[in-house]
């Protein structure tokens, strides 16, 4: 996998391939991030709605 990497880096073709690469890693590491963060926040509000439907219903 190195080996792949180190020649993908040594063509200039490759070095577009690698800048995509990092950019995906990059967004792919902010997402996660994000919803680390952010899911508790979203899972409080599905089970407000949740127990808010329950109510209505009965």
């Amino acid at each position: 996998m190195m080996e792949i990497m180190r020649r993908l880096v040594q063509e200039e073709e490759g070095q577009g391939m690698v800048e995509y690469a990092l950019i995906i890693a990059l967004i792919a590491l902010v997402a996660a991030v994000g919803l680390k963060t952010l899911g508790p926040v979203i899972n409080s509000m599905f089970t407000t709605i949740q127990a808010k439907i329950t109510n209505a219903t009965t």
